[in-house]
């Protein structure tokens, strides 16, 4: 831990200088850097809950509901490493939460950030394992993480390059509920008590369930039938390549029209609009306000908050991060909206789940643009409609919510008044 704290220490003028520059650049709020550094002003908490971005904590956003219900005068602070996300938690609008930028994983910012909240009791979503946080909250409480995900090659990378660290890092949560076998697995391997493993939890999959039939109505008429239109959600640099050249070659030989192209990050627009005109394909741009017409081959989605919406229109959906080192995004919203599934080769973020659903021929693996081409001339209305209801079936939630929720409710704190 001691060789921790000297390297974040040694890190942090670069990391105050990096949340300088995205403030200049316009990706963070006003005031980044005094929440970063755990300034903040903010009123007492009872309840730290950590989630990374936008998709972790949309996906607990009814776990949240759960908790201020069960604690009625509970005093919630929700923390992110993102401007968006913290926007996002703001809009919700929920009575008795407040949301901030996360603290520097450094000492004296979470010293600062706990004695500001003072929060009892800290909830970490998925696969935020910052070693400062959890040990400086598990002296005051419950240290809890949900939906935990590790990786093989994270978990390959911790006992190569900090085995203590890590081991010391997890006999300091109360509970731990992972999302698969194979996470629970690495972490108890690399030190995680077998008895503080809790029933499991696929955060997106019961997010994905509860909300999809609620957000299903897009904001303009499709120019073209849902079965002929595709979604690249959640793309990466590279990725977009790879689908515009399987999408024009299936389009050229009439399997699909419309490709809504969804960026995982919107400031890159320009560079994605870029590859479009090269591939010569028509173009409109969502945050233009333009509206695809029957002419527009390609809809660049670049705004936030709106996938629910191109789910709900689109018959197929490519899910971005497979075809680059990412690790893959959720299957399980695009499921949820009946849209059938397609996939690159990096699937690591979601292995067993990517793998019951090619075992079950519920989704379609491709490798580069022309498997991504041949896929595409294959997946006609009914053959999506087959590949979707197949989804639905693997993708059914499982956990036991009930089981899960007596072990964690009395972990939470009480109100303090």
């Amino acid at each position: 831990m001691k060789l921790y704290r000297t390297a974040l220490r040694l890190a942090l003028p670069l990391l105050v200088g990096m949340t300088v520059w995205h403030r200049w650049r316009g990706r963070q709020g006003p005031g980044a850097v005094a929440e970063r550094l755990g300034l903040a002003a903010g009123t007492d908490a009872d309840l730290w809950l950590h989630g990374a971005s936008n998709g972790e904590l949309t996906s607990a956003r009814w776990l949240i509901a759960q908790i201020l219900a069960a604690r009625p005068a509970l005093r919630l602070i929700i923390t992110c490493n993102t401007a968006s996300a913290r926007a996002m938690v703001a809009g919700w609008g929920l009575e008795r939460v407040q949301a901030r930028l996360a603290p520097f994983d450094s000492k004296g910012s979470v010293a600062r950030f706990l004695a500001r909240w003072q929060p009892r009791a800290l909830i970490m979503l998925e696969n935020e394992l910052w070693p400062e946080r959890i040990a400086q909250a598990a002296a005051r409480g419950p240290v809890i993480c949900l939906g935990a995900r590790l990786s093989e090659g994270s978990a390959r990378n911790w006992a190569r390059v900090a085995p203590r660290l890590i081991g010391d890092t997890l006999r300091r949560f109360a509970l731990i509920s992972a999302q698969d076998a194979g996470s629970e697995a690495r972490l108890v391997g690399l030190g995680l008590p077998q008895t503080r493993l809790g029933p499991r939890l696929m955060l997106k999959s019961r997010a994905a369930t509860m909300e999809a039939p609620t957000a299903a109505v897009p904001p303009f008429a499709a120019p073209v039938a849902r079965a002929r239109i595709l979604l690249a959600a959640s793309t990466h640099e590279g990725e977009e390549a790879v689908i515009l050249a399987g999408f024009a070659a299936a389009r050229a030989a009439g399997a699909f029209d419309l490709l809504i192209l969804a960026p995982r990050h919107p400031r890159r627009s320009a560079q994605v609009a870029a590859l479009i005109a090269a591939e010569g394909l028509p173009c409109a741009i969502r945050s233009t306000g333009a509206v695809p017409g029957p002419e527009v081959a390609v809809y660049l989605a670049d705004t936030l908050g709106e996938m629910a919406h191109w789910y709900a229109m689109a018959g197929a959906t490519v899910i971005g991060g497979t075809f680059s080192d990412a690790g893959g995004h959720t299957p399980f919203e695009p499921a949820a909206f009946g849209s059938a599934l397609l996939h690159g080769p990096s699937v690591a973020n979601f292995a067993e789940v990517f793998a019951a659903l090619d075992a079950a021929g519920a989704a379609v693996p491709v490798a580069d643009a022309a498997g991504l081409a041949t896929a595409l001339c294959g997946l006609d209305a009914a053959e999506q409609a087959r590949r979707a209801a197949l989804a639905s079936d693997v993708l059914r939630p499982q956990e036991d919510e009930a089981a899960l929720w007596q072990v964690l409710e009395p972990l939470l704190p009480q109100p303090s008044g």
